[in-house]
């Protein structure tokens, strides 16, 4: 019988020591390794043996996923940074270097730091984020890391070291206590990092408590991961495998749902058996897998990878979620793509595919107010415009307004956009600016206009 496989990870500190980089020059690996320094990098086996092309190395789409690339620094920063490593500068001095780029780089968008933390009895409630009404996100501790890092992912600061930059949970009674006494949270995210690093029993003590009747208004548990990517085996054959499906199957008897959220980037990522598999086994518990992913330039700016793509997740039993545009933060300018190229490649992807995949939204940016949806381009009383929805609102109240901004073919965040038709601001700009000058838990306030009194 073939041996499961064994999980072996590699860092920046193994950039000369992974065979399969023999295909690129030493100065190429000596780039990786001097954008790893800026990058979190993290690799495993699975993903060096499976999942990348090394014969279309470095064009592969997996390894520009994966492989900190000098071309997401600007050329200024990555000179000074190689040119202090190669000239033998103290440790203290690269990492001098390396918090000056990190701190350009947006490290925490869309005010998760200082709007998205909830408070109980007048404290920050350590490794929570409350931005929606329905929906509360948990950072277990043990969970903030990956099988591998992502180079363009939004939570790049969580893989950082710096204290100061992470969310985590650091003591469960605390949150336990906010979710049981805020009974308009019927979903609960748990993400991180990724919550499949966890054990069994560790995910079991995030889960299990909510099952109880005290948390009955919790409805839905959703898991975000990577792990279907790059770590099939983690639903499969891990030593814990059986324990860790058979949670899931708990959520259901206990008349929970039980959700999935696979971050797919491009189609070859799932070609390999042991994914198909994996879906199945969670499939079988009663568990839905969500599928959703940014839209990036060098790795899936093209309408035929997304048909594919999300064809391939259909036939899995996989239900197509969203269609994001990469966020403002990182290598944000390595990855983005124009929003008015964006709306083509989702419209071009979406008419090629059945109504069983029309299931996704997009092309979705996830800013401060909210998830904005670019329903697509007209043109009004002369105006060429993007037609905007609010699909998921900080403030209830402003989900599904529709609204609009001139048209920009360069843009590729909310805060490139100007209002369309002569308007001076965006219709919720003046509510968000008193949010962020009151205390938490502003949509729960009866009226914006209390700006400054206590909510609770």
């Amino acid at each position: 019988m073939k041996a499961p496989p064994q999980l072996v990870f590699y860092n920046k500190n193994h950039i000369n020591m992974m065979p399969q980089l023999n295909v690129l020059s030493v100065k190429t690996r000596d780039e990786i390794r001097a954008a790893a320094e800026v990058f979190p990098f993290r690799m495993n086996n699975y993903v060096l043996e499976n999942l990348i092309n090394w014969e279309n190395v470095p064009n592969d789409p997996v390894f520009r996923l994966t492989f900190p690339m000098r071309e997401m620094l600007y050329d200024h920063e990555f000179e000074k940074l190689d040119h202090a490593i190669k000239s033998g500068k103290s440790r203290e001095q690269v990492k001098r270097i390396v918090s000056e780029i990190r701190n350009r780089l947006n490290p925490h968008p869309a005010e998760q730091l200082t709007m998205n933390v909830p408070y109980l009895e007048g404290q920050k409630v350590e490794g929570l984020q409350h931005k929606y009404k329905e929906t509360c996100l948990i950072f277990p501790s043990e969970g903030q890391t990956c099988q591998s890092y992502c180079t363009f992912c939004f939570r790049w600061a969580q893989f950082t070291g710096d204290v100061n930059l992470k969310f985590a949970v650091r003591e469960m009674k605390r949150f336990l206590n906010y979710i049981r006494n805020h009974k308009e949270i019927t979903n609960v995210l748990i993400t991180g990092g990724d919550p499949m690093v966890m054990k069994a029993d560790r995910i079991a003590k995030y889960i299990t408590p909510l099952l109880e009747p005290e948390f009955d208004h919790v409805k839905v548990i959703r898991i975000g991961t990577k792990s279907l990517t790059y770590w099939p085996a983690r639903f499969v054959s891990d030593p814990d495998s059986e324990d860790l499906l058979n949670l899931f199957s708990e959520v259901a008897r206990h008349g929970k749902h039980l959700s999935v959220m696979a971050h797919f980037n491009h189609y070859q990522e799932m070609e390999t058996g042991l994914l198909s598999k994996a879906i199945h086994n969670i499939r079988k518990t009663g568990a839905s897998v969500r599928t959703q992913s940014p839209l990036l330039r060098h790795i899936n700016d093209n309408a035929v990878i997304w048909e594919k793509m999300w064809k391939m997740q259909v036939s899995l039993g996989c239900i197509p979620y969203y269609m994001f545009v990469e966020r403002d933060t990182g290598a944000h300018e390595y990855f983005a793509v124009p929003l008015a190229k964006a709306v083509n490649i989702f419209r071009e992807a979406f008419t090629r595919v059945s109504g069983l995949a029309r299931t996704v939204r997009g092309p979705s940016m996830s800013a401060t107010p909210g998830k904005i949806l670019i329903e697509g381009v007209t043109t009004i009383a002369g105006e060429k415009v993007f037609i905007l929805n609010m699909i998921q609102a900080r403030k209830p109240e402003w989900a599904k307004k529709t609204f609009f901004a001139r048209y920009d073919e360069n843009a590729t965040w909310i805060n490139q956009l100007t209002p369309a038709f002569g308007e001076d601001q965006f219709f919720y700009e003046n509510e968000l600016t008193l949010m962020k000058n009151m205390p938490y838990n502003h949509f729960l306030a009866p009226s914006f206009s209390q700006a400054g009194v206590q909510v609770s």
